[in-house]
């Protein structure tokens, strides 16, 4: 029986606690926070007897086989360092890291120690998500997918997480480099990043405040987003993120050389898009019916999901945490690679670079990928490559934030 602590009890521990209890041969042994009252009414809670206020000694008493990381990610790296040293897998909540230096040091340590780590993007195992990766395996989209869209949403009008942050610039959240997206945006930058290669050659990201969140004294945090990246190979990918849009939108589009998949973590469901050709005025009948069929499938798989109690909120969560388990027990590869994690993280920098130049310095224009983050624009020539000129520029800013 694998014995799991928890470190960090604030609001979402209790889902982590409530998706670990559905799992058989694992048993919950340690919270910890630095708030030890918080650690001790979670424990209360869900009888969980011993609780901690410092990490290392939790770890003395209880040896713990896993530790999930459920604190603000500014702790993240050292925390995690500490379980890896002492010889426990790790489970870090999102954003996995603050920067992606921190998330590569974390990998290496996790893989020279042979232990396992992996990162709290649950929503890449929802029902529909675990449909869609079925589908592109059996080759539905008739090969690599040629443009990728994520969107994302979230709804302001949600005062218990936003008004403590923007009453207070010391917040948690508005000392991330990326501040309210930094804490948000890697579950959709994760689902793009299952299907880019690793060698970016564009990214280009820019950023605004809504006149919602101004009114609501917003200062200095964005909350509009639009990403646009582009591979080596030549896949292209679109990213948004919005407080504004209506409906909320979270999904997931990808556009294969053949038929395509539309993924809808909002409504649970996901919708194929096949190219077929109709002659005369077919065209304009038989797709909405076979759209209509499509959704029609949806709302019975759901209905029958609810009815086998396959359906509830921390699916993903729960499906993610056991899988992770299960590469413990059995010596298997994580759930999520450590591919897609290190090049979620060096996305989320570039991004964070360009929109919060003054608080962030880019990590992958080492790696190759040409920007100018004074204005949040990239430019370069039909190659990839910046031009001359753009060069002489871009050295003159970097040179120029350096003084």
């Amino acid at each position: 029986m694998l014995r799991v602590a928890i470190v960090g009890c604030g609001k979402i521990a209790e889902q982590h606690v409530l998706a670990i209890r559905r799992l058989a041969d694992c048993k919950i042994v340690a919270l910890c926070d630095r708030e030890f009252l918080m650690a001790k009414q979670l424990g209360e809670r869900f009888v969980v007897l011993e609780c901690f206020s410092d990490l290392h000694e939790m770890l003395q008493a209880t040896t713990p086989d896993v530790v999930h990381i459920t604190t603000p990610p500014q702790s993240h790296f050292s925390l995690a360092k500490q379980c890896l040293e002492f010889g426990s897998h790790v489970y870090l909540e999102k954003p996995f890291t603050v920067r992606a230096d921190e998330t590569e040091s974390l990998i290496n340590l996790a893989e020279s120690r042979n232990l396992k780590l992996t990162a709290g993007h649950n929503l890449q195992f929802t029902p529909e998500m675990l449909k869609m990766r079925r589908l592109v395996k059996q080759g539905f989209l008739g090969g690599k997918p040629i443009h990728l869209e994520s969107s994302f949403s979230y709804d302001l009008e949600d005062t218990s997480y936003v008004a403590p942050l923007l009453g207070n610039r010391m917040h948690w959240v508005r000392q991330l480099p990326g501040q309210l997206l930094h804490n948000i945006i890697s579950h959709g930058i994760a689902g793009l990043a299952e299907f880019l290669d690793d060698d970016l050659a564009e990214i280009v990201a820019r950023a605004d405040q809504s006149p919602q969140l101004r009114s609501l004294g917003g200062e200095e945090v964005r909350d509009e987003l639009r990403v646009l990246i582009r591979d080596q190979s030549g896949t292209t990918a679109f990213f948004s993120f919005s407080t504004q849009v209506r409906p909320a939108l979270n999904e997931l589009r990808i556009f294969g050389p053949a038929n395509s998949i539309v993924v809808d973590h909002t409504s649970g469901s996901l919708i194929r898009s096949k190219d077929r050709s109709y002659k005369s005025y077919l065209t304009y009948f038989v797709p909405p019916l076979e759209n209509a069929r499509e959704h029609l499938r949806n709302a019975g798989a759901n209905v029958t999901n609810f009815l086998r109690w396959r359906l509830y909120q921390d699916f993903g969560m729960k499906e993610l945490i056991e899988r992770f388990y299960n590469s413990i027990r059995l010596g298997g590869p994580p759930p999520i690679p450590y591919r897609q994690i290190v090049l979620t993280a060096h996305i989320m920098d570039e991004i964070f670079a360009q929109i919060y130049p003054e608080h962030v310095s880019p990590t992958l224009a080492a790696a190759g990928v040409n920007t100018k983050v004074d204005s949040g624009l990239m430019t370069t020539d039909d190659r990839g490559r910046m031009t001359e000129s753009e060069k002489a520029e871009n050295s003159s800013v970097e040179n120029s934030k350096t003084q």
